[in-house]
């Protein structure tokens, strides 16, 4: 499946949140060493003048980190202001594949995921929200800042990092999956995780935002090589579907209103056969998030649809049944009505001038 040459790439943007000493910094440094030749662009916010944050992540990012010290970036800034530091690493010539945003632990992820949202910068897609959380810690932190439940409910991806010092790690899962909304819940120790539940590990043209069809089933083959040894492997499970009988609109829709808890991510390309001709539709959701890009079918492309899903504790089998019932292969003329599901997430074209 290739990626049409027209208009450039969105990079996904994922917001890293977490209190204070929950291992995001580790985590983003752990990508970075891990990410496969993938470049990564950082926004780092420490709280605080002296921004160690930055420092400790400075090494491997050069030029594409940028720094916000002293303050919540929540709170110091506003959409068009985020939308200037994103400038800086969305440059085409910045040659930037994902942009991290670090937030500090004392930052309101609701708020970082509004900015976003309401980005007008064309460059950029909201690429998920991740909660790190400390095993260890997780009762007293939760003590002190009840508020970490809210944030639970509003992550795409949760990682329970340190549960090699968690004295009841399966416990703190339990309780963890019990507050989240769809979120798929990793554990992790020394915040490493696998990268491809971020971005791309080879970056190469059949891409659309964080994963690529070849790289989601070719894990690193070094991964055995001791860097793993004395943590929790991550654990997460994939689909890989591909239909050359057109998909109906209106059960599409209901797929994608109906998708498990766990289910972190889809991407892909659908074909809505006599619904739109001209187009096909790039697919991308992150946890509730879900947007639909409509873009001219190549000319010597055959039209099928291509999908990949990933989470964590879904059922494979049942997910490849239902969207296998989203297909329909009789002859029909489209009725005007069947779309507007679908075009309810499609950009306006103001929005994504």
């Amino acid at each position: 499946m290739r990626q049409p040459s027209k208009g450039p790439q969105q990079i996904p943007v994922v917001v890293l949140a977490g209190f204070l000493g929950s291992g995001k910094t580790t985590l983003l440094n752990h990508l970075l060493h891990r990410s496969g030749g993938t470049r990564i662009g950082a926004i780092v916010n420490d709280f605080g003048a002296i921004e160690i944050d930055a420092l400790a992540v400075a090494g491997a990012l050069g030029d594409s980190t940028v720094s916000l010290g002293n303050g919540c970036l929540c709170c110091a800034v506003d959409s068009s202001e985020l939308d200037a530091y994103l400038e800086r690493l969305a440059r085409p010539d910045a040659g930037i594949d994902v942009i991290v945003i670090e937030a500090s632990g004392l930052a309101e992820p609701q708020e970082l995921v509004r900015m976003l949202l309401a980005s007008e910068h064309p460059g950029i897609v909201y690429g998920g929200l991740v909660e790190v959380v400390d095993a260890a810690e997780f009762d007293a932190t939760r003590a002190r800042h009840p508020e970490i439940d809210r944030h639970l409910a509003l992550a795409d991806l949760v990682v329970v990092n340190k549960l090699d010092r968690a004295a009841d790690a399966e416990r703190v899962l339990g309780t963890v999956r019990g507050l989240t909304d769809h979120a798929a819940v990793v554990p992790a120790t020394y915040g490493r995780i696998d990268p491809g539940f971020l971005f791309d590990c080879r970056p190469s043209q059949e891409r659309v935002g964080q994963l690529s069809f070849d790289d989601l089933h070719d894990r690193d083959r070094d991964q055995d090589r001791g860097d793993h040894e004395g943590h929790l492997h991550t654990q997460y499970d994939s689909l890989s579907f591909a239909s050359d009988v057109p998909l109906d609109p209106r059960r599409v829709i209901g797929f994608l209103d109906g998708r498990p808890d766990g289910l972190y991510r889809i991407k892909g390309y659908v074909d809505f056969g006599a619904y739109d001709t001209v187009n096909r539709y790039a697919v991308h959701a992150v946890g509730p998030f879900l947007r639909f890009y409509p873009e001219p079918w190549p000319g010597d492309e055959v039209r099928r649809t291509q999908l990949v899903l990933i989470g964590s504790g879904i059922d494979a089998a049942a997910l490849e049944k239902d969207l296998r019932a989203c297909t329909s292969d009789a002859p029909h003329t489209a009725d005007e009505h069947g779309m507007w599901g679908v075009l309810r997430y499609v950009r306006e074209p103001e929005e994504a001038a």
